[in-house]
């Protein structure tokens, strides 16, 4: 995860008195020489055109102090993604308690806790400043997937946005300088328009009735309609306009063979330094047109190297660079998941990386560093049979590591110390085993000599925020939420039971069966296949509402890791490149039989249901196994590969494109792969359901399937959540989609 920076002193007018040296970086005002686009996407500064997004300018808000506590404050709520300050009293903190995540912050010890930004947009990460001077964090803008990077005083004064402001661009928060006097934010350049003659038709024969087209940013007053949400009916959904194909056929019908665009056009990301302050221009880092992924996770102590992520899923790279002439001087393949992937030591010498390069399973590796930032040698310092290295995250004083180690979906963590002797800078000492709570770690983060934040959750609890002292025991925040107030009373959650099963091709599959309550053990039950997002998602034994929604319906659930899925090995996760994607598709299959001979549940009542790829596979599963599920609820899934990728934001596209396949070089097998090309097999009705703001996975994706499905009389609905982007993070809107989702499961399976 994020390494928490060195304490440093600041005073209130911005001057820093740190005790090390400060950063080597540009002069305040000058970004240097405009950089050139290298072959490799990577930049240096020489004189040329500049590709680099515009640099951020501060925009100031007012006071950002919330009550104390929230107007409207649910039963239970969870607490994540904490940050600490420089002492480890204090942490900053994302809750749902009002409803919506927030910015909160309060002592680790203690109940009294503060709001620290009463906005309704949705919180997203969190990072409190080495200086303790500022928190930054990100937000999404009436719930859409453009976020912005903001920054605000502990006692919620000085809020101000620091990149993000233009609502057709984006931000994305990076790590701090070690002395608080900059923090690193990802910038992203807008894509071209979504118009005629830019994007292609596909686009205008799948916009929504509202005019928007997909992948468009919502006007201002988008966010202001009454309603939280709209279930389309056939005369809503049909009275949508629609541009004829070729002969006179539905648009919808046609979608794949349009000649569209492959991807939206224009799109860059760029790294720069902003100062929270304001006293100093924004510093560039770094740039790359056509990028898929961005991030500086760390800088050396003494400012002169970055540590950045970069690179499309499946292929992601660590890469050192020189700040003083962006000359890259080590690079290094990197797992996906977790995009915090290491850290330099104090002295900028050896630099600790989650890697799973040349393995199948990540591992802790010690990259040594010469004086210039070049590697003079690489060694793996910790590692586990069969289990992924997932999280990582090193003290304030660099000198002690916390791992998380991901054992068939659930999390083992240990502390080592690092350079445990003079002359053994990559190694590390005995690990110290420290018992969990809960089952599964979704954050470790430094707070103060000698403690450490962890986020937790588990298949009974909310998320919550727990504090190691001394590395001896855990102990629950007084403000996040009580396990007991994670339901209602009377109704515990189901503890989930692993299950393992073979793939017709012979790949060893997993996953996690939830039997409803109250049933007897050989009973046959119906059940609905949930399919996780990703694909480089894993299921995890972690408290639900979705499924405590569908068994206290009397509905089984078993959620299984089909290949493409995270945790298995890397072999595991490159299993569904290409063409592979059609075994993923039998997966589902697969895993629906096994939950009939091991579950059990009654083969003649099962369902199908995913979010995201997930979703895809609902579709997929709905038309390639078409006799095999009474029903299915696909939620925010694709369901053309081709038009996804004219839709969706350009990054995500550049990311995509490795996984399901290029949308130019690969255009047949992305039409061989999507649902729509094999949409007349349908015939079991379908719920989609999918948010108004999504960017990522565009509306017009699930509109498309249920205006097809109707055309051919197979009954269809959409449900549209407003506010929404591709995660739902409201309240009410969360418990709308579980309701929702559930009534038509209940419906179909119990009927």
């Amino acid at each position: 995860m994020a390494a928490d920076p060195r304490n440093q002193v600041t005073d209130d007018r911005g001057m820093r008195a740190g005790e090390g040296p400060a950063p080597v970086l540009p002069a305040p005002g000058s970004l240097g020489p405009a950089p050139v686009l290298l072959q490799d996407g990577w930049t240096e500064d020489r004189p040329g055109v500049a590709d680099a997004a515009p640099a951020p300018a501060l925009v100031a808000l007012p006071e950002a102090g919330g009550p104390r506590d929230a107007v409207t404050r649910l039963r239970a709520h969870g607490c994540w993604y904490p940050s600490a300050d420089a002492e480890g009293t204090e942490a900053a903190f994302i809750c749902d308690r009002g409803g919506v995540p927030q910015l909160w912050a309060g002592p680790v010890g203690g109940h009294e806790v503060r709001l620290l930004d009463s906005s309704p947009d949705p919180v997203k990460e969190v990072s409190w400043s080495p200086d303790g001077r500022w928190i930054a964090y990100t937000t999404a803008p009436g719930g859409g997937e453009h976020t912005r990077v903001l920054c605000v005083r502990p006692d919620g004064t000085g809020r101000r946005i620091l990149a993000g402001a233009d609502p057709a661009s984006s931000a994305h928060l990076g790590c701090w300088a070690h002395d608080g006097s900059a923090v690193a934010v990802t910038v992203a350049a807008p894509a071209a328009a979504a118009l005629p003659g830019r994007v292609g038709q596909t686009l205008l024969d799948h916009a929504p009735a509202d005019g928007l087209l997909a992948g468009a940013r919502p006007g201002a007053d988008w966010a202001d309609r009454d309603g939280p949400a709209t279930l389309l009916g056939p005369a809503a959904y049909d009275a949508m306009p629609r541009t004829a194909g070729p002969n006179g056929t539905p648009a919808a019908t046609t979608a794949a063979a349009t000649t569209a665009a492959a991807a939206r056009p224009g799109g860059g990301l760029s790294v720069y330094l902003i100062d929270p302050d304001g006293l100093a221009s924004p510093v560039l880092l770094t740039t790359e047109t056509n990028a898929a992924s961005l991030r500086a996770c760390d800088l050396s102590h003494d400012g002169r190297f970055a540590l950045l992520r970069r690179g499309p899923r499946g292929r992601r790279e660590a890469v050192v660079r020189r700040t003083a002439d962006s000359a890259t001087t080590f690079s290094l393949p990197v797992a996906d998941g977790d995009p915090w992937i290491g850290r330099f030591s104090p002295d900028g010498r050896t630099l600790w990386l989650r890697s799973n390069a040349d393995r199948e399973y990540a591992a802790l590796v010690a990259v040594a560093l010469d004086a210039d930032g070049r590697p003079e040698r690489t060694t793996v310092a910790a590692e586990r049979d069969g289990s992924d290295l997932e999280l990582l995250a090193l003290a304030h004083d660099g000198y002690t590591a916390a791992l998380a180690w991901n054992v068939q979906g659930a999390n083992e963590v240990e502390l080592v110390d690092t350079f445990p002797t003079e002359h053994a800078a990559d190694r590390t000492g005995p690990p110290h085993p420290l018992s969990l709570p809960h089952e599964v770690v979704t954050r470790m983060t430094a707070a103060g000599p000698g403690r450490l934040l962890f986020a937790l959750s588990g298949s009974q609890r909310r998320p919550g925020v727990w504090w190691a002292h001394e590395g001896v025991s855990l102990l629950r925040t007084p403000w996040s939420a009580p396990d007991e107030d994670a339901v209602p009373p009377g109704r515990p959650p189901v503890r989930p039971v692993p299950l393992r099963l073979t793939a017709r091709d012979g790949l060893p599959l997993s996953g996690w069966y939830y039997r409803a309550p109250g049933r007897a053990p050989d009973e046959p039950a119906p059940c609905v296949i949930h399919l996780h997002g990703g694909p480089e998602e894993q299921e995890r034994p972690v408290f639900n509402p979705l499924y405590h929604e569908l068994t206290g319906r009397g509905l089984d659930v078993f959620a299984p890791d089909v290949r493409g899925s995270l945790g298995h090995g890397r072999s595991f996760v490159d299993a569904d490149l290409g063409a592979g994607r059609f075994a993923a598709i039998d997966d589902v299959a697969d895993c629906a039989a096994h939950a009939v001979t091991a579950g059990p549940a009654d083969p003649t009542r099962l369902a199908v249901m995913g979010r995201s790829y997930g979703g895809y596979l609902t579709f997929a599963s709905l038309v390639w196994h078409p006799d095999l599920f009474r029903t299915g609820v696909a939620v925010c899934g694709m369901s053309d590969f081709l038009t996804f990728f004219a839709g969706t934001e350009p990054w995500i596209s550049e990311s995509a494109a490795h996984k399901y396949g290029h949308p130019e070089r690969d255009r047949e097998l992305l039409r061989a792969l999507s649902p729509m090309s094999r949409i007349e097999a349908l015939r079991v009705p379908l719920l989609a359901v999918h948010g108004e703001h999504d960017t990522n996975v565009p509306p017009g994706e699930s509109q498309q399937f249920v205006r097809a499905a109707r055309e051919r009389g197979v009954h269809a609905e959409l449900l549209t959540l407003r506010d929404e982007g591709h995660d739902f993070l409201r309240a009410d809107n969360r418990r709308l989609f579980r309701r929702a989702a559930a009534d038509w499961m209940e419906r179909h399976l119990l009927a």
